[in-house]
């Protein structure tokens, strides 16, 4: 008998290659008839030729039928043939270079990759900066000497700066070349290991030029995009694991003798009772079979009311419980709750839209080949021409430095910095770069509705035309509860500024509403059939009713508040040439309603799987969908649009799923969002030509031996001014609309930025 705690010899197995069949299969699941799905983290895939080799590798395989890797989850899901043995999965993957194992052992702890990251940042950076300084003394006409000893101070800084900072490429580099392949490192280490050995050789045999600022600035400006890229993927990351921690982590389970205990929700199985208390969440999808209380579903369905829960009901996990305690049955264990679907779809519809490659990616994937390419046929035409292997390595250096993608590497960079700011000012953060690319390609505009297009608060909308009295009388007894009607009543009681009465017996009934007394009379509020009790007829639309002793004394209807300038917002993005729609969970009426109101195409009652299925259909008939939703069950489908935003007041994984976050209640976001997005992308595409347009100039001069490594790095920065200085044309124009210097925003705003400078 093992003596290992239980799922210990699961974890010894996960972090062993060599993982056995049972292990295997244990860690698996069925997805339909005779094929399982695997799914492996690997810590290491940085780049789309990762996946390529990845997926490659593990499709040859006898039995798999599909590998598909998420770039930002670093996982990759295998599906194969349950007729035959496990594939060695893990064996063929090391093979190539890349460790994997089961389950995500660093899933929630401190993120290293980007402390290494940062380090080797601000290492390389400051080693750049100082050798600049050494440089520049030297390049005004220093003496003989003193040129010497800074070349070797130089070389002292960039040495170990090199060995720190570099490791990040080398490693990389090594790592695939050993395994016989190559990346996207190799050829980046061969430059700067390159330039670094030429300048150390002249520094030995005290040459004129040393080229150790162009070695270390290269690390430097490569190692802001490798950081950046990462920041944006562990975001894309942390939007899925987010997800997942919206469920509860556990809950109390009857057992058949009575007695209760405390399971953690991973070890809940179909067919347990549970004990759900009022204010909790859903653990797993359950059924009621006691008590009797509201439902709050928004943050699922889209369902701006509560909903009943009495026996036989059914519950989503997920779905917060407002008022009563229940006690439920679980109907799916948590892994196929409607949570871990959620989860699912989120990591489908991530891993779908990593397939999008950003427009410096596509290019700097040609452009470093092309370089390294163009500086060794330079080195082999010299020493065939002239025989001088000094001379061909030092115009062949000169080629490198002049063809650094220092303005390549700032063209997007540069302007998505300016629109960022820009948009910042204006109430919109912006957390992915790529997504100012993919906002400028929309031609769709899809809204959720409860949340998004409408505030997340119910109000009076009869408020005008209920009695005074009868207000005053609703607004005193509402006061006592935290349901979202009773606090509709109680907010539009203190607008009209009614005088509260004094109440006595206040209870409230979960599922039911408010009883209570003033003087001698009896109140209820709430629902029609329970506060009703001589048998008088109601309207059905009324959603809360204030009896007086059984008979009629009011009724109450409510609404959500329309985000301030939706008309107009909506009606921007229709001149701006773009269709739009809405989506929602929600019931038909409400839907259609604001529908008519913003005179737009609408669907109601979807489901979150649905939404996501209509923004693919849309994709597959050649739509570029926005999204713009708040909600838990709109996660997928911000997930799966081409770009997508939120509001501040957002579940947390909606805002860290969407590429965009507007903070104040206006939706003119949106419109100002996909100019900027428009703009930026128009300068992105001039920096880039004037990034290309300066190498077919200044490559072909340096090619035939007419550059010195002096005008090689003064012209390379002065290709990064230009870069730069068409970037901040970006800040030339002004939106219609800025936020007032006075509002919450505005304050908001500027608190942060007085925290920036502390």
């Amino acid at each position: 008998m093992s003596c290992c705690a239980p799922g210990a010899e699961l974890a010894l197995a996960i972090t062993n290659p060599h993982i056995a069949d049972d292990e295997l299969l244990l860690a698996s699941h069925v997805v339909s008839d005779g094929i399982r799905q695997t799914d492996l983290s690997i810590p290491s895939i940085h780049c789309g030729g990762c996946i390529q080799k990845i997926e490659t590798a593990l499709c040859v395989l006898p039995g798999v039928e599909q590998a598909r890797v998420n770039l930002s989850t670093k996982r990759v899901s295998v599906r194969w043939e349950t007729d035959k043995p496990p594939p060695p999965f893990i064996e063929t993957l090391e093979r190539i270079g890349y460790h994997a194992h089961l389950n995500d052992l660093d899933a929630d702890g401190k993120d290293e990759t980007l402390t290494e990251l940062i380090r080797a940042l601000a290492v390389s950076g400051f080693a750049a900066s100082n050798i600049m300084g050494l440089s520049i003394a030297i390049w005004v006409g220093a003496e003989p000497d003193t040129r010497i000893m800074f070349h070797w101070l130089s070389a002292l800084i960039a040495c170990p700066a090199l060995i720190y900072s570099g490791h990040v490429f080398f490693h990389s580099a090594w790592s695939a070349l050993r395994h016989g392949q190559t990346n996207m490192d190799v050829p980046i280490s061969i430059g700067v290991l390159l330039a670094f050995g030429m300048s150390l050789y002249e520094t030995i045999t005290h040459g004129v030029h040393a080229y150790f600022d162009a070695s270390i600035s290269l690390l430097f400006f490569l190692l802001i995009g490798r950081t950046l890229d990462h920041m944006m993927r562990e975001r894309a990351r942390d939007a899925v694991n987010g997800l997942a921690r919206l469920a509860s982590r556990g809950a109390l389970v009857v057992h058949d003798d009575g007695a209760h205990t405390y399971l953690p929700v991973g070890e809940i199985q179909q067919g347990m009772i549970l004990i759900l208390p009022a204010g909790e969440r859903v653990p797993v999808d359950a059924k009621v079979i006691k008590g009797t209380s509201d439902i709050d579903c928004a943050i699922v369905t889209g369902e701006s009311r509560p909903q009943p829960a009495v026996a036989g009901a059914m519950l989503s996990a997920g779905t917060l419980n407002l008022t009563g305690p229940l006690t439920i049955v679980a109907t799916a264990a948590a892994k196929d709750s409607f949570l871990a679907e959620m989860v699912r779809m989120m990591e489908a519809a991530e891993a779908g839209r990593s397939v999008y490659r950003r427009i410096a990616d596509r290019a700097s994937r040609l452009y470093a080949p092309v370089v390294h390419l163009t500086a060794l046929l330079t080195l082999i035409g010299w020493m065939i021409a002239t025989g001088d292997a000094h001379r061909a390595i030092t115009i062949a250096i000169a080629v490198l430095i002049i063809t650094c993608p220092c303005a390549l590497g700032l063209a997007v960079p540069m302007v998505q910095v300016v629109a960022a700011r820009r948009l910042f000012e204006h109430g919109i953060m912006i957390k992915d770069g790529g997504a100012l690319e993919r906002m400028a390609e929309i031609d769709t505009v899809v809204f959720d509705k409860t949340g998004t297009l409408t505030l997340d608060r119910m109000k009076l909308a009869n408020g005008e035309s209920v009695d005074p009295a009868t207000l005053a009388i609703a607004t005193s007894i509402a006061s006592h509860s935290r349901h979202p009607y009773s606090r509709a009543i109680a907010a539009a009681g203190r607008d009209s500024g009614v005088a509260p009465l004094a109440v006595t017996g206040i209870s409230e009934i979960p599922g039911a509403g408010l009883e209570a007394r003033i003087g001698e009379t009896q109140y209820r509020l709430g629902r029609p059939d329970w506060a009703l009790t001589d048998g008088s007829e109601h309207d059905s639309s009324s959603g809360v009713v204030l009896s007086e002793n059984g008979r009629l004394r009011g009724a109450f209807h409510f609404d959500s508040d329309l985000r301030p300038d939706a008309c107009q917002s909506v009606a921007e993005i229709l001149s701006q040439g773009h269709r739009v729609e809405i989506i929602s969970g929600d019931r038909d009426e409400p839907v259609r309603h604001l529908a008519a109101t913003l005179d737009v195409a609408y669907l109601a009652g979807v489901s979150p799987g649905g939404k996501t299925d209509h923004i693919a259909v849309l994709t597959a008939s050649g739509r570029r969908v926005l999204m713009i939703g708040d909600g838990l069950n709109d996660t997928p489908a911000l997930a799966a649009a081409h770009a997508s935003m939120a509001p501040a007041s957002a579940a947390d994984v909606s805002r860290n799923t969407a590429d965009l976050v507007f903070l104040h209640e206006s939706l003119t976001a949106v419109p100002l969002a996909i100019g900027v997005a428009r703009r930026a992308g128009h300068l992105v595409r001039q920096n880039l030509a004037l990034a290309i347009g300066y190498n077919v100039i200044a490559v072909p001069i340096a090619i035939l031996g007419h550059v010195t490594p002096l005008i090689a790095a003064v012209a390379m920065s002065a290709s990064s001014l230009i870069v730069i200085a068409n970037a901040l044309r970006l800040t030339g124009s002004r939106p219609d609309k800025k936020l007032r210097a006075d509002s919450p925003v505005a304050s908001h705003l500027y608190a942060l930025r007085v925290e920036e400078a502390r």
